[in-house]
């Protein structure tokens, strides 16, 4: 099992930036993939972003070329973090970090994001 901690959201200008944070703890040896999701009001969880361990990048279309996906192996902890820039008030929701391989499945308790003038 993997222990996620997120930080970093907050209330942005449309057009503006934010760096989301993910420290990832526990059984990180056992990960295979990593991911960014987020979940708006009425509307289902879908994934914004993803990193394998091998390193390939996987994005929705919605966000490429707006958002960055990036990965940091420390001794205990893997820290995952999503760059979004050029930020717009559909990108408002709930971000949530996720972990997963053989045998687990992992979330976070989720970051706001809004996106708002």
């Amino acid at each position: 099992q993997v222990q996620l901690v997120e930080s970093g959201g907050g209330l942005v200008q449309p057009g503006g930036s934010l760096r989301l944070s993910c420290a990832a703890s526990g059984n990180i040896f056992r990960i295979y993939v990593m991911g960014w999701y987020r979940q708006a009001p009425g509307k289902q969880r879908e994934l914004v972003a993803n990193i394998i361990t091998i390193g390939s990048t996987n994005y929705a279309d919605s966000v490429k070329g707006r958002f960055t996906i990036s990965r940091e192996d420390a001794k205990n902890t893997v820290y995952l973090y999503l760059q979004m820039n050029s930020l717009k008030p559909e990108d408002t929701a709930v971000y949530y970090c996720n972990a997963a391989g053989a045998g687990f499945d992992d979330w976070g308790q989720g970051t706001q994001v809004t996106v708002s003038s």
